[in-house]
């Protein structure tokens, strides 16, 4: 009986999408090529060709990390292809004990060309502001967010000014997530976003790490999510 196809990995032919002399003359401020072709042409293509796809048309790629539980598929998946390629980090300074070392980890083992971006304001400073973090759903909670998370981030893209961006995002984790693409366009932040893991499940991503002998660390905490399948912000953010 014949092995069915592992969705990490795809053995037909190379995907395609917009030629590349198609791109690279278009405004800063739209997308470097046809997004919606590139969803249609890669729509059954494995993460390893989605980057490589992305890669080939990018100037400026970044990559983001939280060093989540999952990070290291990506982060492995990436760097395989691209060892020099900017590692974004926006610690919040709220991480567990656990991800500092687990980030430490995956730094050294993979090598990552790590680029941390911190807020302005220390956590010990804004938790005697805020006697802890605040409620969520709560203006001051938005603004808590604001300055842990998206603050750091937006620098981290104002310093690197990525055209592409590639994230750790998975349809089947919010709501939000479902109604997006793994090509689409940050209009907020002139940027391409790519999300090579979109389409996989928890297992199937566990199932990579697996298989090449990564870490995982489940003790992991993000001070603006109020809950695990809401969204932190990165994700929503519009000016």
């Amino acid at each position: 009986m014949q092995a069915a196809a592992s969705p990490l990995t795809n053995t037909s032919a190379p995907a395609t999408g917009p030629s590349i002399n198609s791109i690279m003359n278009m405004p800063s401020d739209q997308p470097a090529y046809d997004l919606n072709l590139a969803n249609r042409n890669l729509e059954n293509a494995s993460p390893a060709e989605i980057i490589r796809y992305a890669l080939q048309h990018s100037k400026r790629p970044m990559i983001s990390t939280s060093f989540g539980a999952h990070s290291a598929a990506l982060l492995h998946m990436v760097v395989s292809q691209r060892p020099d390629i900017n590692v974004v980090w926006a610690d919040s300074g709220y991480n567990t004990s656990a991800t500092y070392r687990f980030a430490d980890k995956l730094i050294t083992d993979l090598q990552l060309n790590i680029k941390i971006y911190v807020p302005s304001i220390s956590a010990a400073h804004l938790n005697a502001r805020n006697r802890g973090i605040p409620d969520a759903e709560t203006d001051a909670h938005k603004e808590f967010s604001r300055i842990v998370k998206i603050e750091p981030f937006n620098q981290a893209f104002g310093e690197l000014k990525p055209d592409l961006w590639l994230n750790g995002m998975r349809k089947e984790e919010t709501e939000f997530r479902k109604k997006q693409s793994v090509f689409t366009f940050d209009k907020s932040r002139n940027t391409t976003k790519v999300a090579p893991l979109f389409k996989l499940s928890e297992a199937e991503v566990e199932s990579y790490i697996a298989a090449h002998g990564l870490p995982m660390e489940h003790d992991y905490f993000d001070p603006t999510k109020v809950a695990p399948n809401q969204e932190c912000g990165l994700h929503t953010y519009v000016i």
